[in-house]
């Protein structure tokens, strides 16, 4: 359990996680040490997955993003999980979430172009065995992406 420390931490953290240790004991107002211990507690309980940067995708040449509906045609584990491996692997999928509803599966996918989705689409998505369908909505303009959890 996160006491609020471990939450102010991980804020900040959040925020910006190029802070050196004393810049992050400063701002959560802990000791270097007392800091350093907590941070690593939630690296090794996996409460901190990993660091990573956060990259512009239209900057980076990624204009397109779209969400896909899939729906399976069977729900079998042998097409289940040949299409989460399939999935899994494509670097265009950013996010893949088994849902409920009118599809079993939500992906984000980014590519540079249209081109380069019909191309996704005809070269990845309609050659995994079982799919029923896939349903596309291109998004237009990001409202609000954020990752950080709300502590």
């Amino acid at each position: 359990m996160l006491d609020s420390q471990d939450r102010r931490l991980l804020l900040h953290l959040q925020r910006d996680s190029r802070l050196s240790n004393q810049q992050l004991a400063d701002q959560a107002g802990l000791s270097a040490s007392a800091c350093w211990r907590r941070v690593d507690s939630l690296e090794k309980s996996g409460v901190i997955a990993r660091y990573t940067a956060l990259v512009d995708r239209e900057q980076a040449g990624f204009a397109m993003s779209a969400i896909l509906h899939v729906a399976l045609d069977r729900h079998d584990e042998k097409f289940v999980a040949q299409f989460v491996s399939r999935v899994t692997q494509r670097p265009e999928v950013l996010e893949c979430f088994a849902t409920t509803g009118d599809a079993d599966y939500h992906l984000r996918v980014v590519v540079s172009d249209m081109a380069a989705y019909n191309r996704f689409l005809d070269d990845f998505m309609f050659k995994i065995p079982g799919i029923r369908h896939v349903r596309t909505n291109v998004i237009l303009k990001e409202i609000k992406y954020e990752i950080a959890l709300p502590f």
